[in-house]
């Protein structure tokens, strides 16, 4: 824990050391302030619907660009080779890198606290949806931010690991839009791989396990995934 630590604190401040972590966060924040203003001021109507209804869209662009540096970069400079002479396995490198990225996702969400807090204000609000909404965001973000760290990891472009990491989290994303053109035999499968599928059951706050172990199962194979890709590099 204390080499994963040190990755995380490492990795944590050279995203707000640099624009990244403030760019991400400021266009986030604009995007979905945007929605939940013109649907308060125009519809007349101050609810969490449009917010957790646009927030899994602007995940599908955010997390790829929140993920894209962390292994590519270090690869391309060279200080990746160095990083694992320490006393460090790929996987307290990936699992450190990983968190470092969630902990941003997490300080994305937090001041949108401000509309719930708007809502309840103005009208009755449920809280149930409401903490599973979050709670489903953040699971839904932890999924996408391992897929890009499984993007990140095979290549040393950051370019590429951007494109790469959205194609495969736009992929699970559409998963469940696409269960009309599959034969019945494939829409249960299909759908229960469709990580807004998961996200809709929690967001309205019924809590089941089932959702639970898809996003961990999730999380740790494609971390998994990542480990193997970075440790691949030493056969190469």
């Amino acid at each position: 824990m204390r080499n994963i630590w040190a990755i995380f604190k490492r990795e944590l401040r050279a995203y707000f050391d640099s624009p990244t972590a403030y760019v991400v966060i400021i266009v986030f924040l604009l995007i979905t302030g945007w929605f939940f203003t013109t649907n308060f001021f125009l519809v007349a109507q101050a609810d969490m619907r449009v917010a957790f209804g646009i927030i899994p869209f602007v995940f599908i662009f955010i997390t790829p660009a929140i993920t894209m540096r962390l292994i590519s970069e270090e690869r391309k400079a060279g200080t990746i080779e160095l990083l694992v002479t320490m006393p460090i396995t790929d996987a307290e490198v990936i699992v450190g890198k990983y968190l470092a990225a969630l902990a941003l996702l997490i300080s994305m969400l937090i001041p949108t606290i401000v509309y719930t807090v708007i809502v309840a204000i103005l009208g009755d609000i449920d809280m149930g949806p409401v903490i599973g909404g979050y709670m489903g965001l953040a699971l839904m973000g932890a999924g996408y931010l391992a897929i890009g760290t499984f993007g990140s990891s095979m290549t040393e472009n950051q370019v590429v690991a951007y494109i790469t990491s959205w194609l495969m989290v736009f992929a699970f994303f559409l998963m469940d839009k696409m269960l009309f053109i599959l034969p019945n035999w494939l829409v249960t499968p299909v759908e229960y791989l469709s990580i807004e599928y998961h996200f809709q059951n929690i967001s309205r706050g019924v809590i089941d396990s089932r959702d639970l172990i898809y996003y961990l199962s999730l999380v740790v194979l494609t971390l998994m995934l990542a480990s193997r890709s970075l440790a691949a590099r030493r056969w190469r």
